[in-house]
């Protein structure tokens, strides 16, 4: 959208400078001249409704610009943000995970050291013995 409204302000803008620079001479109706042909005879109406035409092209040009510029810049801001919370999310995941492995071998040995162990099946997956699943 960036390079069609850019595309769009620059022919708007080579165009109506073109007409300008091989049409200053005057009159009630003028034979435009447009790289060394003449395509068309324009009142002085028409030349005004054609300025018009050119400008509200040009606008139309600028507005694509500044739209895809604000769509760009609100696309990376919702990359970053979703980075961070992904960052966020593995680092507490990371931390829980550390607690309860932390957690878990230091309750199996303070229950060993009691005379207490507790059955296999309340005991968590990675800390029953092998063979007995």
């Amino acid at each position: 959208m960036l390079v069609l409204g850019l595309l769009l302000m620059a022919g708007a803008a080579a165009f109506a400078g073109l007409l300008i620079a091989y049409n200053l001479s005057g009159g009630p109706d003028y034979t435009v001249t447009l790289l060394g042909s003449e395509p068309f005879t324009i009142s002085t109406l028409g030349a005004f409704l054609g300025g018009i035409a050119l400008t509200l092209i040009f606008g139309l040009g600028m507005w694509m610009l500044l739209a895809g510029t604000v769509l760009a810049r609100h696309r990376g801001k919702k990359r970053r943000r979703e980075r961070e919370t992904a960052r966020q999310a593995t680092a507490e995941r990371d931390a829980l995970a550390g607690r309860l492995e932390g957690r878990g071998s230091s309750a199996d040995a303070a229950d060993e050291t009691a005379g207490h162990r507790r059955p296999a099946a309340h005991r968590p997956q990675w800390l029953r013995p092998h063979g007995h699943h």
